[in-house]
């Protein structure tokens, strides 16, 4: 959610502070701020630069107001505690010690209370600035340094948390910690970074340690100490990035959601590479060596988009491999106290792999008993190390709040576990694993013809732009595509919309159609095609808007419809990832003739790293 980046070398840091915090705008943010230590200087004190707003705004202060050092924390801050306001961002510095913090601080109230009876002063309502009163006071009552200070003021606060900490009086020091919230060093020569995502130091360095629970790092020039909580040593082997910064830039498309759908083909295309066994009618995945006949059950949990994809998922492994499947949200499967045992399957869904709500739910997960298995787009992220199981779509990294590649590659994802269960129940015959792995190698060429149709889609988005409103209809495993298609379009272009399973259109939403409602009909060949048509005619007696998303070479849908966007036949299992994609265009396409910020959405934030 928030963004973290600390830089210790013999560079300035304010201009690699700020060049991090630039790559981190994706995740979403109200405010940012510097804190940079010189060491050349007289007193050798850090110099705080923050305000309210975006990054053009910080860098606009910084000219007036310079922060000149070799050593520095930069964050952009998204408002839990506390409005978003000058005072409010990090960093938060109290006496020689500066904060950043990605997460929350559960406990606050009391630690707050506390801290005030013994004299201290608050300058904000934010929960990190506790922190900060705590490892100065820490230090003050006899701390040898900064890392046992953190350390001892750990012990006394509850919640999610990426902290990182610098003091004036330990120059050419950063101290970070992590509990449930993304941490990753960056390695570099006499230099080192930490940072809330690799891509923030990705044009930096490209070796990185993935911080794990409960660490705490001390980075120095020199090297970076890893420790649990108590002080143990404990030993990483840095990991090497493949991917380039090059592939977060933009690339000459004007959003990184435009440039992100034009790379779905690929993204799907790397997702399948070394999985598909079209000799054997098979599938593998990463290894992954799951003991099918003990599986008795599978329930998928995930948040946003990934609950969306996780439906579809649903759809898939019923169909093909016929064991029973339900769909959670994790930011609610926990609260219900969830009936889970060894014959159980978790399925965590998250692009991020470090969703805070899924996180949690996993805890349950395995507390109760239940295997997991994770799927993720980020390697070595928390929720893959925190699962029994995982194998990983290959999206690359997706700047783009709105999800488009990483939606694509999780239904992808979907087929391909389906398909793996359905040949080990013995479910799925050979005859058609094979004709649907073919099908699934030519997905990434017919999904190149829909997102290079563009035109057509901009000139409907130009036509309905204006409306208030949208309706989105599917039946079977096209209702979550109606619900994603919602979704993406609420989110970026601030236009009410509603995702509906077609046969639910007689109660309710019905009511709200008329000659001012476009309704976006998701109609592909099928055994639905009949009945979802009856669905799309009663919204045409009613004078409402007919978008039809429909299978190549249907002659009669443009008699039912307004507009009609045509997509290449596929089997009826893989028709999501097709249909999708018009979806995903006319979103965008709606968003930039409204000219909101299609990137970075208002309230939104990437990854959800808080309850």
């Amino acid at each position: 959610m928030c963004g973290i980046i600390g830089y210790v070398g013999n560079r300035q840091a304010t201009p690699i502070l700020v060049g991090g915090l630039r790559k981190l705008e994706y995740r979403g943010y109200d405010s940012a701020g510097i804190s940079v230590v010189d060491r050349t200087s007289g007193d050798g004190k850090s110099r705080v630069v923050r305000c309210r707003g975006k990054l053009s705004a910080l860098e606009e202060k910084l000219l007036k107001e310079p922060a000149p050092g070799t050593q520095g924390i930069g964050h952009t801050r998204w408002a839990t505690h506390g409005r978003p306001s000058d005072e409010n961002s990090h960093p938060h510095k109290v006496g020689p010690i500066s904060v950043i913090h990605n997460g929350i601080i559960e406990n606050h109230l009391a630690l707050r209370a506390e801290l005030v009876s013994q004299g201290a002063v608050f300058s904000s309502e934010t929960d990190t600035e506790i922190f900060a009163h705590l490892v100065e006071r820490s230090l003050l009552g006899g701390a040898p340094d900064l890392a046992t200070a953190v350390r001892r003021s750990l012990t006394k606060v509850r919640g999610s948390f990426a902290f990182v900490v610098m003091s004036d009086k330990e120059p050419g020091t950063l101290v970070a910690a992590k509990n449930s919230s993304p941490l990753v060093v960056g390695l570099g020569d006499g230099e080192n970074y930490v940072a809330s995502d690799v891509t923030a130091i990705l044009s930096e360095t490209r070796r990185v340690i993935f911080v794990d629970e409960g660490e705490m790092v001390t980075v120095t020039r020199a090297g970076v100490t890893i420790t649990d909580f108590d002080g143990k040593p404990h030993q990483r082997e840095p990991k090497t990035i493949t991917w380039s910064a090059v592939q977060a830039e933009k690339g000459g498309f004007k959003h990184y959601m435009l440039k992100e759908i034009h790379e779905q083909p690929r993204a799907v295309a790397d997702t399948l590479v070394g999985r598909v066994d079209l000799e054997r009618d098979d599938v593998s995945l990463d290894g992954l060596d799951l003991d099918v006949a003990k599986v008795k059950r599978i329930i998928f949990i995930a948040c946003g988009t990934s609950y969306h994809a996780s439906m579809v998922g649903e759809f898939l492994v019923e169909a093909l491999a016929r064991i029973p499947v339900e769909v959670d949200l994790a930011s609610e499967f926990r609260y219900r106290d969830p009936i889970l045992g060894p014959g159980d399957l978790v399925v965590a869904v998250s692009q991020s792999g470090e969703t805070l709500d899924t996180m949690e739910a996993i805890r349950e997960a395995k507390k109760k008993g239940a295997q997991v298995l994770a799927i993720s787009n980020v390697v070595e992220s928390s929720i893959p190390r925190l699962a029994d199981h995982a194998f990983y779509t290959h999206a690359g990294p997706e700047i783009g709040v709105a999800s488009t590649k990483a939606f694509t590659t999780q239904l992808v994802a979907m087929a391909l576990f389906a398909i793996y269960l359905g040949r080990r129940t013995n479910a799925l015959a050979k005859d058609r694993a094979r004709a649907l792995l073919s099908e699934l190698v030519a997905l990434p060429l017919k999904m190149r013809d829909v997102v290079e149709s563009g035109a057509q889609i901009q000139a409907i988005a130009r036509r309905y732009g204006q409306a208030s409103g949208f309706l989105f209809l599917g039946r079977g495993a096209q209702y979550p595509i109606a619900l994603e298609g919602a979704l993406k379009l609420k989110e970026i272009s601030y236009i009410h919309a509603e995702g509906y399973a077609a046969g639910e259109m007689k109660h309710g939403p019905i009511a709200l159609i008329d000659e001012h409602l476009p309704v976006v009909v998701l109609v592909p060949r099928g055994p639905s095609y009949d009945k979802t048509v009856s669905n799309l005619a009663e919204v045409r007696a009613r004078q409402g808007k007919v978008i039809a998303i429909a299978t190549r070479g249907d002659n009669e849908i443009g008699g039912h419809s307004d507009d009609v966007i045509l997509v290449p036949d596929t089997a009826l299992e893989l028709q999501p990832i097709l249909t999708v994609l018009p979806l995903q265009l006319l979103s965008y396409y709606v968003a930039d003739f409204k000219g909101t910020d299609i990137d970075q959405p208002r309230n939104l934030a990437k990854s959800v790293t808080v309850e």
